[in-house]
C-alpha cells in the first residue's frame, strides 16, 4: 500500500476517493517530475517518498494458479479449462486464483526481487492465442482453437480476476500474447503472416470481445513477428486492441514481453539502435518495458537518450504513465481503507474450498474420447485394476503452473477409490531400471540404478532408484541426481544414450546432455564424472545393466489384474514448451510400444492421455475399447480421474482443439494462413481422429425441435433458435449443445462451420429443456476485403445443432436478405495488395517500420507469387499503376504482369529502390480497355515488394506519383 505523507485535512487531490479517477491521475502526474514519470515505464517502478507513492512492479503469472510465488492451489492447465466449456466454472477458478494473488500480495514477501516491490496485483493472464497449430511448444497455455470459445472462456477468465466492484479490482487482468503466436521455434524472429480475413475474422476474433467487454485492464505484445513487423511497434496496438476498449471508459495498460524491446535490436535487427527501437516501442503504445530484469537502468537509459534525441518526447511518457496510475488507482494502492478485497487473509491459499474447486475443475475438464462399455470401470467385476505407465501415479507441473502444495496421482487415487470397495491398485510405471558401469573405472554412475523414462525422440530422464530423485547436470558440468522436480527455465535433466561408434562388436553407450549437447566424460586420475566431452571420442564408454525389464513388469501387472488403465502423455517441460516446438503429433514409441504390450495382455484396457496437447493415437482408437484425455489437471488430478474411471462422476469434458490422424500431413507450422493452409475445425479437410468439441458420455442426449423465430432476417436483425435436449440415457449428464454456422454458395472461401454459440447444461434422466440461442446476423459475418470491413452477405446460411464440429444432429435453412454485393470496383480508387481473394507461394511484409503491408514471392528465385481479386469491374480502365519496392538488381529481373481473366493486361518493370521501404510508382497503359467483370491476377516474378495498385480512367489523364512512400515513376507494356 501507498504511506499517506500529509493529513487529511491538506492532502492533494489525488488523495480524495470523492473525485472523479481521471481527475485523480491527473494530479498526481502533474505532481511528479519528468525523471520520476520515465522511471515508470519500466517493471520495477520505484517509490516517490515525498509523495508517500510506493513502489510497484507489473506482473504476476497467474494462468491456471499463482505462479512462481510459492505453494498455492493449482487447477488444470488453461487448455483443461478449455476443454470444460463451462464459462461459470471458468469464473468461478479465476476468483480464486485472484482471491489467493491478494493474499500473497499483501502478506507473502516476493521471491524474486523481494526489495524492489510487492507481488504484483496485475495477472498476467489470460493467454488468448488461438490453438491453430497443436504442435505449438505452448499449446497448454491456450483455452482452444476457435476463436469464440476462446473469446468467451477468456472473458469468463478475466471477470473472476476482476471482481464484481464498480470501483475496484481485486486483480488486473492482462491478456496474452498480442498477436499471432503460435511457433516457438525462432519465435522473436518469425513471422505470422496475416492476410486481412484471417487478422479480423481468426486472431483478432479472440481478443475483441474481451476488450470490448471491458473486462481486461491491459495486454501484453507478443515475441514473434506479424507480417514482418515486431509485436511490439505494431499499429494494430492502437488501430484495434485501443479502439475496442475507448467505449468501456477505460484504457488499456500495455506491457511488453520480457527482453522483447531488446530483441527490436538484436536479433530482430529491426532498428539501428536501442534508443530508436524503445521509441518506437514507446509511440506504438508499449506502457510498461519488461525488460533487464531488475536492471531498470538500461532500458531506462535508453528511454532517456531517445528523450534527447527528440524521438520521443515527454507527452509520450505521460500517455504511458498516465495508463498505470490509472491501473493502480483502481487497484485500491492509494485508498487501502476503502479497498473492498484488502482484508484478504494467507488462509484462503489452499484453503479447503479451492481445493474442492480444483477437484471439480479437473473432472469436468476430462474428456471421454471412445468407450465401447469398458468405462467405467466396476470395482465389483473389476476389482484389481493394473495402472501402468510414465505418469500412472506422477503429477507434473507446467512453466505457468504453481507449486503444488500436494499431489494426488492416478493410481492414488484410485488405490483410494477401490480400497473403499475391497479392491486394488497394482501401480507400474513401465520403466526399465538400469546401471551405467564405467568401462574406465568399473564403477556406477552415481553409485546407483536409474529408472529410465523415454519421453520421445531419445530424450530420457534418469531418477535415481534409491531416492527418486533426477540425475541433473550442474552448471560446472557434474553430475547428480539431486533434482525432485523439472522445474526451470533451462532443464538440466535430460539425456540421451547414444550407442559408441567403431567397427563391430559391443562399444557401449556414450551419456549425452540434451541441454548442452555435450558427453560425460571419466577422470582418469580421481574417477570423477564430468559432461564436458564436445566430441564422442573424448567421451566415456557405459555398460547398460538391465536390473528390471519395466514392460515385462507391466504385461505381468496387466496379466494379473481384472483391468488395465495406462498412463501416457507428455511432460510440459521436455520436447514441446516454452521456446521449442514439438516435432509431430505422435506418441512416443517407447510409449506406444508400452501400451500394446499392457492391450495385449489384458484386454480390457483403458488410454488416459495425460497431456499439454493433442496426440495422434489412432491405434488405441482403433483396437482398445477406451480411451480418455485429460490435460495436467493439478493436484486433484488423481481425484478426478478415479471419480470418472469409475463412474462417481460424469465425463463432461469437450475437446478444446482438433486431434488430427498420424497420416495426415499437417500444414508447415509457420502457415499461419488457415484458410489456405487448411487449419482447425473451420478449413481443415480430411477427416480428424476426433473433431473439435468431441466428447462423449455414459449417458445419451437427444436433440428434437429446432426452430428459428423466423426463416429469414435482413443482414442487421437477429433470430433465435431453439431446440430441446433430453436426457434418454439412465444416468445424470452434462450436454454441451454447441451451434454452428455455415454460408451456403458463398462468394468467398467460407468456413467449412463456425462456431457460433454454445451451452453447457446438467439433465437428469429423462429430463428435457429448452435451449433458445440469440443469433444476431453479425455471428454470420466475414471480413470484406473490398471494402474493408465486416460484411454479411445476402443469401442462405445453415444453422447446426452439434455434438462436434464432426456430429452434426439438426440443421435449419436461414435466408439473410438484402440487396447483393457488386463487383469489386477498383477503378479509380488505391487497392491493397494484401486484400487480396486468394494467393500462390507469397509472403505479406511491412510496408513502412510503423505501418502498412505488402506483398512478395515467399521464393523469388524459384517461382513467381500470384494474387487473385474476384469479380473486379474494370469498366473504364485506361492505365495501371502500381506501387514498388526493390533494395537491388537481385539475380532475376523483376517484373510484374497483370491479368483480366485469360488477357494479360500490362507487364511492368520494377526498378531497384535501393530500400526495401523506399517506393516507387510503376505505370502501364491499356491498348484496348478491359471492360467489364473479370478475375484480375497478379504476377510478381523476381524480388520485389507490392503494396497497391490503381486503375485509372481516361478522363484522369497522365496522373503524377501515387505511391504513398514513394517518388519516382517507371512505364511498362500494355497489351
Amino acid at each position: 500500500m501507498s504511506s499517506l505523507s500529509t493529513s487529511a485535512a491538506d492532502q492533494p487531490p489525488f488523495r480524495d476517493p470523492a473525485l472523479p479517477l481521471r481527475r485523480r491521475v491527473d494530479d498526481l502526474l502533474e505532481r511528479l517530475t519528468p525523471d520520476e514519470r520515465l522511471a515508470m515505464l519500466h517493471q520495477y517502478a520505484p517509490a516517490v517518498p515525498r509523495l508517500g507513492v510506493d513502489s510497484f512492479r507489473t506482473g504476476s503469472e497467474a494462468l491456471h494458479g499463482v505462479s512462481w510465488l510459492g505453494k498455492a492451489t493449482v487447477f488444470p492447465q488453461a487448455v483443461g479449462l478449455g476443454a470444460t466449456w463451462d464459462e461459470d466454472l471458468v469464473h468461478r477458478v479465476a476468483e480464486a486464483v485472484s482471491v489467493e494473488l491478494r493474499a500473497f500480495h499483501r502478506h507473502r514477501p516476493p521471491v524474486i526481487a523481494p526489495d524492489r516491490a510487492a507481488n504484483s496485483l496485475q495477472a498476467w493472464a489470460p493467454v488468448l492465442n488461438l490453438l491453430r497449430d497443436p504442435r505449438w511448444g505452448r499449446n497448454e497455455e491456450g483455452y482452444s482453437e476457435d476463436p469464440t470459445h476462446t473469446a468467451r472462456l477468456g472473458e469468463a477468465y478475466c471477470r473472476g480476476l476482476s471482481g464484481d466492484h464498480p470501483a475496484y479490482l481485486r486483480a488486473a487482468p492482462v491478456l496474452k500474447h498480442f498477436l499471432a503466436y503460435n511457433n516457438e521455434d525462432e519465435r522473436c524472429t518469425t513471422s505470422s503472416g496475416l492476410r486481412p480475413r484471417v487478422l479480423h475474422e481468426y486472431d483478432l476474433a479472440a481478443f475483441r470481445p474481451v476488450v470490448a467487454a471491458g473486462v481486461a485492464t491491459g495486454a501484453m505484445a507478443a515475441y514473434n513477428l506479424v507480417n514482418g513487423r515486431p509485436c511490439h511497434v505494431t499499429p494494430l496496438i492502437e488501430t484495434e486492441l485501443r479502439r475496442w476498449a475507448r467505449p468501456t471508459g477505460h484504457e488499456l495498460f500495455v506491457v511488453s514481453d520480457a527482453e522483447a524491446p531488446s530483441n527490436l535490436v538484436d536479433p530482430e535487427r529491426y532498428f539501428g539502435d536501442h534508443a530508436e527501437s524503445h521509441a518506437a516501442a514507446l509511440k506504438a503504445g508499449i506502457d510498461s518495458f519488461t525488460d533487464h530484469g531488475e536492471d531498470s537502468a538500461t532500458p531506462l537509459g535508453r528511454l532517456r537518450e531517445a528523450l534527447e534525441r527528440g524521438l520521443i518526447d515527454e507527452s509520450d511518457v505521460d500517455r504511458a504513465v498516465r495508463r498505470q496510475l490509472e491501473l493502480r488507482f483502481r487497484l485500491g494502492e492509494f485508498e487501502p481503507d476503502l479497498d473492498p478485497y484488502a482484508a484478504i487473509g494467507p488462509e484462503v491459499i489452499d484453503c479447503p474450498e479451492h481445493r474442492a474447486l480444483a477437484r471439480r475443475a479437473a473432472t469436468e475438464s476430462v474428456v471421454l474420447l471412445k468407450n465401447d462399455g469398458l468405462l467405467p470401470l466396476d470395482p465389483a467385476r473389476a476389482p484389481r485394476i493394473a495402472v501402468v505407465g510414465p505418469l500412472a501415479d506422477t503429477l507434473c507441473e507446467d512453466w505457468y503452473s504453481g507449486t503444488m502444495p500436494y499431489q494426488v496421482g492416478i493410481a492414488s487415487g484410485l488405490a483410494a477409490e477401490l480400497g473403499a470397495h475391497g479392491g486394488e491398485v497394482i501401480h507400474v510405471d513401465g520403466s526399465d531400471r538400469i546401471a551405467l558401469r564405467s568401462r574406465t573405472t568399473g564403477e556406477l554412475l552415481g553409485k546407483t540404478a536409474f529408472d529410465v523414462v523415454d519421453w520421445g525422440h531419445g530424450v530420457l530422464t534418469l531418477r535415481a532408484a534409491d531416492t527418486g530423485r533426477y540425475l541433473s547436470l550442474g552448471d560446472d558440468g557434474s553430475l547428480a541426481a539431486d533434482q525432485e522436480l523439472l522445474k526451470s527455465w533451462e532443464i538440466h535433466e535430460t539425456f540421451r544414450l547414444e550407442a559408441a561408434g567403431g567397427g563391430g562388436g559391443d562399444h557401449g553407450l556414450l551419456l549425452r546432455s540434451v541441454l548442452t549437447g555435450r558427453y560425460a566424460a571419466v577422470d582418469p586420475t580421481d574417477g570423477r564424472v564430468t559432461v564436458t566431452a564436445e566430441t564422442p571420442d573424448a567421451a566415456e564408454r557405459w555398460q547398460r545393466e538391465l536390473l528390471r525389464d519395466g514392460t515385462a513388469e507391466a504385461r505381468a501387472a496387466a496379466e494379473a489384474a481384472d483391468a488395465a488403465v495406462v498412463v501416457l502423455g507428455n511432460h510440459p517441460l521436455i520436447n514441446g514448451r516454452e521456446t521449442e516446438d514439438r516435432a509431430g503429433i505422435d506418441l512416443p514409441q517407447a510409449q506406444e510400444a508400452l501400451l500394446r504390450t499392457v492391450a495385449a495382455a489384458r484386454p480390457e484396457t483403458a488410454l488416459v492421455v495425460m497431456s499439454s496437447y493433442p496426440y495422434a493415437v489412432d491405434w488405441a482408437e482403433e483396437h482398445l475399447p477406451a480411451a480418455v484425455w485429460t490435460s495436467h489437471g493439478g493436484q486433484e488430478t488423481g481425484h478426478a480421474l478415479a471419480a470418472v474411471l469409475l463412474g462417481r462422476a460424469e465425463p463432461s469434458g469437450r475437446l478444446p482443439q482438433t486431434w488430427y490422424r498420424g497420416d495426415d500431413p499437417l500444414p508447415d507450422p509457420l502457415d499461419y494462413d488457415i484458410i489456405k493452409g487448411g487449419w482447425t475445425y473451420q478449413y481443415h479437410r480430411a477427416t480428424p481422429l476426433y473433431p473439435f468439441g468431441h466428447g462423449l458420455s455414459y449417458t445419451a442426449f437427444s436433440h428434437r425441435d429446432l426452430r428459428l423465430s423466423h426463416p429469414s432476417i435482413t443482414q442487421d436483425g437477429t433470430v433465435d433458435v431453439t431446440v430441446t435436449v433430453t436426457n434418454t440415457g439412465p444416468r445424470p449428464g452434462s450436454e454441451v449443445v454447441q451451434l454452428y454456422v455455415r454460408a451456403v454458395d458463398a462468394r468467398y472461401e467460407a468456413p467449412r462451420r463456425r462456431l457460433a454459440d454454445f451451452r453447457k447444461i446438467r439433465l437428469e434422466p429423462g429430463e428435457s429443456r429448452e435451449l433458445t440461442f440469440r443469433l444476431p446476423a453479425e455471428r454470420l459475418a466475414h471480413w470484406d476485403v473490398a471494402t474493408g470491413a465486416f460484411t454479411v452477405d445476402p443469401g442462405g446460411y445453415e444453422l447446426t445443432v452439434a455434438r462436434s464440429a464432426g456430429n452434426p444432429v439438426l440443421t435449419a435453412p436461414l435466408t439473410v436478405t438484402g440487396e447483393a454485393p457488386g463487383p469489386r470496383p477498383v477503378v479509380g480508387r488505391r487497392t491493397l495488395a494484401v486484400d487480396f481473394d486468394d494467393h500462390e507461394h507469397t509472403t505479406i511484409v511491412d510496408a513502412t517500420r510503423a505501418d502498412g503491408d505488402a506483398v512478395t514471392p515467399a521464393d523469388p528465385a524459384t517461382r513467381p507469387a500470384t494474387l487473385l481479386f474476384r469479380a473486379v469491374d474494370l469498366s473504364g480502365a485506361v492505365r495501371v499503376e502500381v506501387e514498388t519496392a526493390r533494395e537491388d538488381e537481385g539475380p532475376r529481373e523483376a517484373r510484374l504482369e497483370i491479368h483480366a481473366g485469360e488477357r494479360r493486361l500490362a507487364e511492368i518493370r520494377v526498378p531497384v529502390t535501393g530500400d526495401r521501404y523506399t517506393w516507387t510508382t510503376g505505370a502501364a497503359g491499356f491498348t484496348a480497355p478491359p471492360d467489364g467483370v473479370h478475375d484480375l491476377r497478379l504476377t510478381l516474378h523476381g524480388a520485389f515488394r507490392l503494396a497497391a495498385f490503381r486503375f485509372g480512367e481516361a478522363s484522369e489523364g497522365n496522373r503524377g506519383p501515387t505511391a504513398a512512400h514513394g517518388a519516382s515513376r517507371t512505364e511498362g507494356t500494355s497489351r
